[in-house]
């Protein structure tokens, strides 16, 4: 194994003894380095940022075989035995030391192709994260009775010049509505790499959406090429939809559902070459599809795009770096768009793909808001009703010819109450701790049912007796109104109607065409047989006003999700004012407008994706010695720390784009500076974070 580099901080320590390896051999008995290529360059599984590079270990004769690039082993590493991955055999090493031996190949299997190696290192170095931290995410836990199982045949190289066009002749049905669809789908037949934004169009029919149609014909249409594809949904809901498009054309699903078996078995067939298309969630950004042709990836601003294990890496950042290193084209699908999209687009790494406008028209819903002139006049109870008059009269229309879709933003019953009289929110006053003058929890109360007694949503105590510490009041009032309250109301407003739920506690797929009453949280709305024949978007204020940068596009992105459900020219009532400017695109359908100006909003604040941001988290001591020890590239700024949830401090630090990746050296170097140090408390670092503010 090879001594360290020259790292500003010592490591010593921490790598094995020569000597103790050399007692060792000789009382194992003398091995006998390979003859050909007898050097191992391993990365080893370990989540310290010091150790964040390959050491050199020498492969044994017996193992000479089995050590092939990819490959698990097991190498011992500061007196212990260490899992890691062989990223290449070499014929000398750069160490002027001994090195010690492979104790042994876990398995011969090539797990990890050159192309997932190099993109893991990549995606580590994008993140300031650790390249082991990144190949666990990656690669999946090893099954070794998947892989003895017998192997089928690849897929047939392509299809030939007659069977690539007749795919692009089929997919030009789902692509003609928009203008430069034909063009898209004549490089991905050519071989080349096109790269677009694309803003799909709203409506379903008998089939269900048409997003799912236009990507099965871009993967048809890569497939036919001889080329792989990855296609990154948001959800399993998703996944499902996408597979009946591709229904007929070779291909796995990845999801979080499966068990460990089944997914170690389905990612194999990938790396075996069995097949050359995936569709999943966004682990598979980093499925072992072979000749990479083109990645899709759908919804780029839903938040389960961003994983939430460390270093954080977002699916459609990590598709950006596969496609630009893979020389691949990209697809960036949505009914709204993104500003990180938009982004893309206004670098000119990507091109719009848009529809016509007399195609939107035709396919969009009637969008009404409820806070219009015309309404009030009408319904002046309508600003502040939860459910005003033209929201009645839209559900009692709609249940006449189908199924009618109402979006709740809260899930649960009543999420958050307050004092009856005083209206001061209501707040947990249990003791934390074991003393009597101990810290209050004040997690905020709610309630599970309409017969159930307040409990806290920190905590989960019971407050039974709760009494407002400001006017000593013991009554609460809802202040949020969760869906399964929203069902309970709606049921009795329409006895003869059946409500279904959708959310957390279940997800429904799917609904038929009967009429019925589908209360759904956002990204739960069930897939519609025949499309909604009508929806309601309850509570707006609670979407728009939340303390989030990305509060106005992302009530846009759940709104246009929900109402791209309905059928064409269906009604679409949205409770929310029509002054916002997230309304105001709804109503026209206009997502592109919106980024566009959102990016020029943020460049101008000095908020992502137009500058790079880094937030450093935890105990405020450990943060600002932090600042302190990293050198930070020229023109970034420090904002903060301020104090966070839990007791933690976070900080920001702001640079221009083109200082990203110096920015990102320079925190990954202060990391290591502290794991070598063996500092007691952890600072989290964190890349462009979804949630900034």
């Amino acid at each position: 194994m090879t001594e360290p580099t020259s790292e500003p901080y010592p490591q010593e320590a921490l790598l094995p003894d020569p000597r103790r390896a050399s007692r060792r051999t000789r009382a194992k008995g003398a091995k006998e380095a390979a003859e050909d290529l007898p050097v191992a360059r391993i990365v080893i599984d370990s989540p310290l940022p010091h150790l964040d590079r390959p050491f050199d270990y020498l492969v044994p004769a017996e193992l000479a075989a089995d050590a092939v690039p990819g490959c698990r082993v097991r190498v011992r590493f500061s007196g212990q035995l260490t899992d890691g991955f062989l990223l290449e055999r070499l014929e000398h090493s750069d160490h002027k030391g001994k090195l010690s031996f492979l104790e042994r190949v876990t398995s011969p299997e090539p797990v990890l192709t050159a192309e997932i190696a190099g993109l893991a290192r990549a995606v580590a170095d994008r993140y300031a994260g650790t390249m082991s931290d990144v190949l666990r995410l990656a690669v999946p836990p090893r099954h070794a009775r998947v892989e003895a199982e017998p192997r089928a045949d690849a897929p047939a190289e392509g299809a030939g010049s007659e069977g690539i066009d007749a795919h692009r002749q089929a997919g030009e049905r789902a692509w003609a509505a928009y203008p430069a669809g034909h063009s898209f789908l004549t490089a991905l037949a050519a071989g080349r790499a096109p790269r677009a934004v694309w803003s799909a169009l709203p409506g379903t029919d008998a089939e269900g959406p048409a997003w799912p149609a236009a990507v099965a014909a871009a993967v048809r249409v890569t497939l036919a090429s001889g080329r792989g594809v990855v296609v990154v949904v948001p959800d399993g809901k998703d996944v499902a939809v996408a597979e009946r498009a591709l229904a007929g054309t070779p291909h796995v699903a990845i999801t979080a559902d499966l068990g460990p078996a089944e997914r170690y078995r389905r990612w194999l067939k990938l790396l075996r070459g069995q097949a050359r298309a995936v569709v999943g969630t966004r682990a598979a950004a980093f499925a072992p599809v072979a000749d990479l042709g083109l990645v899709v990836i759908w919804d780029d601003g839903d938040d389960v795009h961003a994983e939430r294990l460390t270093p954080y890496p977002h699916a459609r950042e990590v598709l950006a770096l596969r496609a630009h290193r893979a020389e691949a084209g990209m697809l960036i699908g949505g009914y709204a768009r993104t500003a990180e999209a938009t982004q893309l687009v206004a670098t000119g790494w990507a091109a719009p793909l848009t529809p016509r406008r007399e195609e939107v028209r035709a396919r969009a819903p009637r969008i009404r808001p409820t806070g219009d002139d015309a309404e009030l006049s009408r319904d002046e109870a309508a600003r502040a009703a939860r459910l005003p008059n033209l929201a009645w009269r839209t559900l009692k229309q709609g249940l006449e010819s189908g199924p009618v879709l109402v979006q709740v933003p809260r899930r649960g019953y009543l999420p958050a109450l307050a004092c009856r009289q005083c209206r001061a929110p209501a707040r947990c006053r249990a003791i934390t701790g074991t003393a009597q003058d101990g810290p209050v929890c004040a997690g905020p109360l709610a309630l599970r049912s309409g017969h159930a007694m307040p409990y806290c949503r920190w905590c989960g105590r019971v407050a039974g007796d709760w009494r407002c510490p400001n006017c000593g009041g013991g009554h609460v009032r809802a202040v949020v109104v969760g869906a399964r309250r929203t069902a309970e109301e709606l049921g009795r407003a329409f006895p003869s109607v059946t409500v279904r739920t959708s959310g957390r506690d279940g997800v429904l797929a799917t609904v038929g065409s009967a009429p019925a009453l589908v209360v759904a949280t956002p990204g739960a709305e069930p897939m519609p047989v025949d499309g909604y024949a009508a929806a309601v978007l309850l509570d707006g204020w609670a979407l728009l006003g939340r303390p989030d940068l990305r509060a106005g596009e992302e009530a846009l992105r759940r709104w246009m999700n929900a109402a791209a459900l309905t059928r064409p020219g269906a009604d679409v009532v949205v409770l929310a004012d029509s002054g916002v400017a997230a309304v105001q695109a709804l109503l026209r359908w206009d997502p592109v407008t919106f980024a566009e100006r959102e990016l020029a909003d943020r460049a101008e604040l000095g908020f992502p994706p137009a500058v790079r941001m880094a937030t450093l988290t935890g105990p405020g001591a450990a943060v600002r010695e932090m600042l302190a020890d990293t050198p930070l590239p020229g023109g970034a700024q420090i904002l903060g720390p301020v104090p966070v949830d839990g007791g933690l401090e976070r900080a920001m630090i702001r640079i221009s784009r083109d200082g990203g990746s110096k920015l990102a050296r320079a925190l990954k170097g202060a990391s290591g500076v502290r794991s070598a140090r063996k500092a007691a408390d952890v600072v989290r670092v964190n890349i462009d974070p979804l949630d900034l503010i």
